[in-house]
């Protein structure tokens, strides 16, 4: 029982993880500075 009250809570959590990162890429926000010559993804 404790096992699925376990996995109950991290679906939720991860799933309002999934809803945030979502409203913000529609909202326009986004992870990335703009600044590419700083950017450690490029290199």
């Amino acid at each position: 029982m404790g096992t699925v009250i376990v996995l109950i809570a991290l679906g939720v959590i991860v799933a309002l993880i999934i809803r945030s990162m979502i409203k913000d890429k529609k909202s326009g926000k986004s992870s990335c500075g703009g600044d590419c010559s700083r950017c450690r993804g490029c290199h």
